[in-house]
């Protein structure tokens, strides 16, 4: 059986407003297609992603609504705090777990269109750090899907193409602004889907599945064993991580938190440099209160209390410096060696 290659699914994060504007103004206005974009949004508030992409290009852009047809010739955006994803024709909202911290996150909406589509989808990233959308991006692949993904040097931040690259043999490797006319030409060519991609259910029903240990709606593939405790707790629910595949570099806990490695490690980066805020600040105050006390003593005539508490006030302050300057001074940013190349 075939069909168009007429879904396009766009996963954009640090810097892809730029690349997305730039994207939409090249599609042309009879574009054959339907384009469906992910960009990471903060969970509150509304989205102005659709008037700002509505200015750029001549297709009409709307924020997606659950239960609605996708229709060539349309733009759909993520709305905050919900994952997009595509069912065949039928676009699908969910509250499901945040994958990397993102709600909605690319490799969900990814991952929906290569199952539902198969060979008739195409998914582009675009400008972001870490690596999402890379393992939703090896799917689209693996179902016969096309990828491709912004220029690097295009990219106000190169991480999430470049990690693409690293994993994923793409069809196109363009800047923003040249992909409109490419994606125009690919959303014409007919595909044999054999009928094997579409699946009734959603992919938030498999995923679930695959962490609850319940069977996988209608023997869905691409659900993967989770037996293999990692060792590392869920930022966001602090329950084990599972490793889901061979090479620990994606993890899921048992309620659907789903991390890729860098974007864990990026987390767990974050969690601690917090927790060292807070020691600082209880050491801080522990150095104050102990020459309150010394002092105090002093007054009293106690000398051996007084000289028990400037001790503490020495070491206090000591660790005071110490921590401040390892504090000040930092780490080497997540994501990149020594050499600042990314990882």
């Amino acid at each position: 059986m075939e069909r168009p290659r007429d879904l396009v699914v766009v996963g954009a994060s640090a810097g892809g407003v730029e690349a997305l504007r730039d994207l939409v103004a090249g599609l042309p206005a009879d574009f054959a297609g339907s384009v469906l974009v992910v960009l990471h949004l903060p969970p509150g508030g509304a989205s102005a992603l659709p008037a700002i992409l509505r200015r750029s290009g001549p297709l009409p852009v709307t924020s997606a609504r659950h239960g609605e047809q996708v229709k060539h010739g349309h733009i759909y955006t993520a709305p905050p705090d919900h994952h997009l994803l595509v069912d065949d024709t039928t676009i699908q909202l969910t509250h499901g777990p945040t994958e990397n911290g993102h709600r909605p996150a690319i490799d969900t909406l990814f991952r929906s269109a290569a199952r539902s589509r198969g060979p008739a989808a195409t998914g582009v990233v675009l400008s972001g750090a870490l690596d999402d959308g890379t393992t939703g991006l090896e799917l689209i692949k693996a179902r016969g899907g096309l990828a491709g993904v912004q220029e690097p040097e295009d990219a106000l931040y190169r991480g999430m193409p470049d990690n693409a690259l690293a994993r994923v043999r793409m069809d196109f490797i363009l800047p923003a602004k040249e992909m409109g006319p490419t994606l125009a030409v690919y959303v014409r060519e007919m595909v044999d889907i054999d009928g094997t991609a579409t699946l009734s259910e959603i992919d938030e029903a498999e995923v679930l599945a695959s962490v609850s240990g319940l069977s996988p709606p209608n023997g869905g593939p691409e659900v993967v064993e989770v037996s293999k405790p990692s060792g590392l707790a869920c930022p966001d629910c602090q329950g084990v991580l599972f490793s889901l595949d061979g090479r620990d570099t994606r993890y899921r806990c048992r309620v659907g938190h789903a991390w890729t490695a860098q974007a864990l490690f990026e987390q767990q980066s974050r969690e601690v440099e917090q927790a060292l805020w807070a020691a600082l600040r209880a050491l801080e105050e522990q150095r104050d209160l102990a020459t309150r006390m010394s002092h105090d003593a002093d007054e009293r005539g106690f000398p051996l209390v007084a000289d028990r508490y400037r001790r503490h006030r020495e070491e206090r302050s000591h660790a005071v410096e110490v921590l401040r300057r390892f504090l000040y001074e930092g780490l080497t940013p997540p994501g990149k060696d020594t050499a600042g190349e990314t990882a």
